[in-house]
């Protein structure tokens, strides 16, 4: 049998050749597209500088900022006097909270008499002052008036006072800092370096070879010292500035000025429940619910506003757009509107509306209406239009006619007809499609509110400004993801029960 089919196949090929015989680009085809895909990624390495873009990146830095994503620092300041002496100060909103003694820093202190020099007061003088007259400042100063005020000589003032000499601090699980004023030792792992603080030339000394983990950019300058995820430290010859990471987000239940700070849950559960009033005007639950809202650090009530505006400014400019897409689409569809250049008019709209990207409106409308939810709803609203538009005509020029002509058939009105013969059959595509863009824009929302569209966008960009606060920043994108992902598992259980309506 296969021998007769080559055969056939033969002869076939004999009298036909131009049938079977096969053009270059087909025996050629699949190595060409091959080479010429090949070609292009090639092309966009060089063009956009993919590897130099690699080589020169900061993944320390990209390493640090996903790490305080996740983590806190506390922030310890060692200021240096020239005698070798320390105090330990911390920023004013420092996540340790009020009189910080944390246990990771060691710091031995020492009574010492030292002389201070004051700057002494502006003498007075004796003399009455003479009047002034408005043409004074022509006059020149009169030596004795120059003798008057002139500052006498600062007169030196001993003093007897408990300073710190010597810090040993700790920073994860291996790695550490001794410090005695004059002399910095660091310590990551099996690895010490020694640093020296020369108070005269204000400079810093790194004895031995530089690990990779030290960066000094100029000799005498500034040392900056990376530990990975236990943190890092800036040193200069009057100050060292440490930056310990903890695991975890902050004080975020309670900051540090609420009465329920560093307390435990059982704790706090106590302090609700049986203590007296912290408060008298109102109860202790009541005070507690009041600083989580209120929470200095973390804005609670305010982020959760904001991310309800978000949502709100999805629906509502989705809602619109749907409203005004529905009629107009049935203006734009060929087969549903015979007249020719309302088709092209409504459909030109849709064109316009859809081409200018949402975040170009968001921009247009924060000028026009100052920044809020408003702008955003309307850059929603405008582009959905246009795109629900073009999807509603395209979805409604390719229904089945015969449904359609079927209704027409016993009389019906054209109103009629619509609401028979079309409806049924779109509808259910129309509420998918809207449904979607609501899931999708909720995401937009976020970024359009980046530009001052409102919502929790706008809160989020002030957060990465910071360039401090990532794990606020961390706090509102896992507030993002939930809304997203509760609005998908709506969004698709809600399309599913409407498609298969349609199929039933």
């Amino acid at each position: 049998m296969s021998m007769t089919n080559a055969a056939e196949l033969s002869r076939l090929a004999e009298r036909y050749p131009q049938v079977l015989e096969r053009s270059l680009w087909q025996r050629y085809r699949i190595p060409f597209s091959i080479a010429i895909l090949a070609l292009y990624f090639v092309f966009c390495w060089w063009f956009f500088a993919v590897g130099k873009t690699i080589s020169q990146a900061n993944w320390g830095l990209a390493g640090n900022y996903l790490a305080d994503w996740v983590s806190y620092e506390i922030r310890p300041e060692f200021q240096i006097a020239p005698d070798g002496t320390m105090q330990i100060t911390y920023p004013r909103f420092d996540p340790i909270g009020h009189n910080p003694k944390p246990d990771w820093i060691d710091a031995r202190k020492e009574t010492v008499t030292r002389t201070l020099r004051d700057a002494a007061p502006a003498a007075q003088s004796t003399t009455p002052a003479a009047p002034k007259s408005s043409f004074s400042f022509l006059a020149p100063a009169t030596p004795q008036a120059d003798a008057a005020t002139q500052a006498a000589p600062a007169a030196p003032k001993t003093v007897t006072e408990e300073v710190i000499t010597r810090a040993h601090v700790t920073l994860g699980s291996a790695a550490s800092i001794d410090l005695d004023g004059t002399n910095l030792v660091l310590t990551r792992g099996s690895e010490t370096v020694s640093l020296t603080l020369d108070h005269v030339t204000n400079s810093v000394t790194l004895e031995g070879i530089r690990p990779d983990w030290i960066e000094q950019r100029t000799e005498g300058g500034r040392v900056i010292a990376y530990f990975g995820m236990a943190g890092w430290i800036d040193v200069t010859a009057e100050r060292v500035r440490v930056r310990n990471r903890f695991l975890g987000w902050e004080n975020f239940v309670f900051d540090t000025d609420s009465p329920f700070f560093d307390l435990t849950p059982l704790q706090v559960l106590h302090k609700i429940t049986s203590e007296e009033r912290i408060d008298p005007k109102m109860s202790n639950l009541a005070l507690a619910w009041n600083n989580v809202l209120y929470n200095a650090s973390w804005q609670h009530l305010d982020v959760w506003t904001k991310l309800l505006q978000t949502i709100v400014m999805a629906f509502m400019g989705t809602l619109l757009a749907m409203l005004v897409a529905f009629p107009l689409s049935f203006i734009a569809a060929r087969n549903i509107s015979r007249n020719r250049p309302m088709n092209q008019l409504t459909k030109r709209f849709f064109d316009f509306l859809r081409s200018v990207d949402m975040l170009i409106w968001a921009l247009f409308f924060t000028r026009a209406f100052g920044p809020g939810p408003l702008a955003g709803i309307s850059a929603i609203f405008f582009t959905d239009t246009g795109t629900l538009g073009k999807l509603y005509s395209e979805a409604l020029e390719n229904i089945d006619d015969r449904q359609r002509e079927g209704v027409k058939s016993v009389g019906a009105s054209p109103v009629a007809v619509q609401r028979f013969g079309v409806l049924p059959q779109v509808l259910p595509v129309f509420a998918s499609q809207a449904l979607y863009f609501w899931e999708s824009n909720t995401r937009s929302a976020t970024i359009i509110g980046a530009v001052g569209a409102g919502g929790i966008g706008l809160k989020l960009w002030e957060a990465m400004r910071t360039n401090s606060d990532w794990e606020n920043v961390a706090y509102m994108v896992v507030l993002i993801l939930l809304v997203v992902f509760i609005f998908d598992a709506i969004s698709n259980s809600l399309r599913s029960r409407l498609m298969g309506k349609s199929r039933h």
